[in-house]
């Protein structure tokens, strides 16, 4: 195949849509609502589909990694939002250096686990 790939969209759940979408937009993801149960959450030329769907062990299985510039302002930047405090089961894991580089965590409402991580120069 001599295809060039132009991005890459994951599908997440939710247990609770409506809590989701206010969590995602909180963090600065942009929303485009494309159907009632069913949203485009972007941030710069990534993005991902959030649907009303929610099967415990889909959820609690999915993680998915994104790379940030620097994941020390990132970091700082996540916890001045205050998202565990606003959203229940929401936790926010300290950066840890790996050899490949530095990554943070965040669960989100419904248990999805983000990886926030920038790659070692």
């Amino acid at each position: 195949m001599n295809q060039h790939a132009k991005s890459i969209r994951p599908f997440i759940g939710a247990k609770n849509f409506e809590i989701s979408r206010s969590f995602y937009r909180d963090m600065g993801f942009e929303e485009t609502v494309v159907s009632p149960a069913f949203s485009v959450f972007k941030s710069g030329s990534n993005a991902f589909y959030l649907q009303d769907a929610y099967v415990k062990d889909w959820i609690d299985n999915t993680m998915v990694f994104l790379e940030v510039d620097d994941v020390s302002r990132f970091y700082d930047e996540l916890l001045s939002l205050s998202l565990p405090a606003k959203y229940e089961g929401v936790r926010i894991v300290p950066i840890r250096d790996m050899d490949w580089g530095r990554e943070c965590f965040v669960h989100d409402p419904s248990g999805i686990l983000w990886h926030f991580g920038e790659f070692a120069k």
